[in-house]
C-alpha cells in the first residue's frame, strides 16, 4: 500500500499597510495568547498579518465567491530556513517550515523607513529560532 503525503502550494501574502495594534480588528487579537507580546501587524485589502514575539498568524480571508478565513499559526521555531529580499519598493520575507511548506510574504509599495521595519521583524525571527 502506498501514501502520499499532500503538499499545499506555496502560499503568497501580499501586505501593503502597516496596522496600529489597537486598530486590529478583535477577531485577531483572539488568537494572540496572554504570555505574547504583538511586535507588528500588516493588512491588505482582506488578509492581516500578525507578528508577536513567539510566532506568526496570519489571517488569509476570501469574499468573493464564499466566504471563508483561514488562519495560519507559525511558531517562530517551527521555520527551518528563512531569507529576506529587498527589491525596490518591495520587501520580501521567504520562509520553509519543518513540516516542508514554504510562505512567502511580500511587502510591497516600501520605503526605506518601512523596509527597517520589516528588518527588524526578521531579526525577532531569527533569534527565536537559535
Amino acid at each position: 500500500m502506498a501514501y502520499i503525503k499532500f503538499k499545499e502550494l506555496t502560499k503568497y501574502f501580499d501586505l501593503k499597510t502597516e496596522v496600529n495594534i489597537d486598530d486590529l480588528p478583535e477577531y485577531t487579537k483572539e488568537y494572540v495568547d496572554e504570555s505574547e507580546r504583538i511586535i507588528m501587524a500588516y493588512k491588505n485589502s482582506k488578509d492581516y498579518a500578525v507578528f508577536t514575539d513567539k510566532r506568526l498568524i496570519l489571517f488569509d480571508r476570501d469574499t468573493l465567491a464564499v466566504y471563508y478565513k483561514k488562519i495560519h499559526v507559525i511558531p517562530y521555531t517551527s521555520i527551518s530556513s528563512s531569507a529576506i529580499n529587498f527589491k525596490p519598493g518591495k520587501v520580501e520575507l521567504l520562509f520553509s517550515l519543518d513540516s516542508g511548506y514554504q510562505v512567502h510574504l511580500n511587502f510591497i509599495e516600501m520605503h526605506h523607513a518601512k523596509k527597517e521595519n520589516i528588518k527588524a521583524v526578521y531579526k525577532i525571527i531569527t533569534k527565536a529560532k537559535i
